[in-house]
């Protein structure tokens, strides 16, 4: 049986050294920002990007998009957090 969204969320959390939720929730900024960390996505020291950018800098970095211009920025769908869960070597126990 596939993990669900809330799993795969989940295991990416941990996985980038964030805590588990109980309830479904998006990925706050400070996650998108350990799962750049952990992608070994260079964000830039001075000042955070925004949550869309770091999800079109996640999606480019983990190949889901050609490029960080052709990456969208809306809410990761299940097959992008499965790429992702993969390129960070999350756990998924389900």
């Amino acid at each position: 049986m596939s993990p669900t969204v809330q799993e795969l969320q989940n295991a990416i959390r941990v996985a980038t050294g964030r805590f588990e939720r109980e309830v479904k929730a998006s990925f706050t900024k400070e996650e998108l920002q350990a799962i750049c960390e952990a992608l070994g996505v260079d964000l830039d020291e001075g000042e955070r990007p925004s949550t869309p950018e770091m999800r079109r800098l996640i999606r480019a970095h983990v190949d889901i998009a050609a490029s960080l211009e052709a990456a969208d920025d809306a809410t990761f769908r299940k097959a992008d957090l499965q790429a992702i869960a993969d390129e960070v070597e999350a756990s998924v126990d389900s």
